[in-house]
């Protein structure tokens, strides 16, 4: 959806509009989670903003079914050895090698038409950016959700608290007149939805299992970003995304093992 709509101020504006309100309704029904975690949902809202602009940047330089999986595959190492580092968890020798072997499928679906030109060097910049920020926020929910005993809670703080820097900007940056222009309200209402719907499963999953493994089969939606890319927005799906395909199928069953 964000990649669709060209006004991608607006439809942030929008997105996060509706992930606020969800979160701030949630809220009322879960209470604050814990001082320390509110702390790491202050620096997740934070490095969410990052990713966004991020996010934004590389899907107005390249092509969706190329920037996604660049964004997407070089978080799962990242937060390999992070959470090694930080959460002290230690993967056995199959979950590893599936994080690996899934990272390369993943990229491998970024560079199945071949490798990119200088021309590709600042939208693969604003991909790995992106990715980057994805680890990070993905290391702090994984270990501010850890410290509160309802991730429902911390999730609902998160979404309230990123909300207003892109709402801010929308009002700023556009005039109010273009805000339901092209059916973008429904649209970004729906991602928001979405968005939150998604990533609290994610951050759920996190304190019943390890944060990498987490981060590498969430990142198994690649493979349905290039169907989508191939849909609707023409990209192609050749004989090459379907191998990177099954790379990323051995790398699931590693992990999972």
């Amino acid at each position: 959806m964000t990649k669709a709509v060209e006004d991608r101020i607006l439809i942030f504006g929008w997105l996060e509009l509706a992930a606020a309100v969800v979160g701030g309704v949630g809220l009322v029904f879960t209470g604050f989670p814990s001082r320390v975690a509110i702390e790491f949902a202050i620096a997740s809202a934070a490095l969410h903003v990052v990713y966004n602009f991020a996010l934004m940047n590389a899907y107005r330089l390249g092509a969706f079914n190329q920037m996604y999986p660049v964004a997407r595959g070089t978080s799962p190492l990242v937060v390999a050895l992070g959470a090694a580092v930080f959460a002290h968890e230690h993967l056995g020798g199959l979950a590893l090698a599936g994080v690996a072997i899934l990272a390369v499928g993943l990229m491998s679906l970024a560079f199945s038409s071949g490798l990119p030109g200088r021309r590709d060097v600042p939208a693969l910049g604003a991909a790995v950016a992106t990715g980057l920020a994805i680890a990070a926020y993905t290391l702090v929910d994984g270990l501010g959700v850890r410290h509160t005993a309802d991730p429902f809670a911390y999730t609902a703080l998160l979404f309230l608290m990123q909300g207003p820097v892109f709402i801010g900007l929308a009002v700023v940056r556009r005039p109010v007149r273009e805000w339901t222009a092209g059916g973008i309200a429904w649209r970004g209402l729906l991602a928001g939805c979405l968005s939150v719907a998604a990533y609290g499963a994610v951050i759920w999953a996190q304190t019943k299992a390890p944060l990498a493994e987490v981060a590498a089969l969430r990142e198994t939606g690649v493979v349905s970003a290039a169907v989508i890319g191939a849909l609707f927005f023409k990209e192609g799906f050749g004989f090459r995304r379907i191998i990177a395909a099954g790379v990323v199928a051995l790398g699931i069953v590693l992990i999972s093992i």
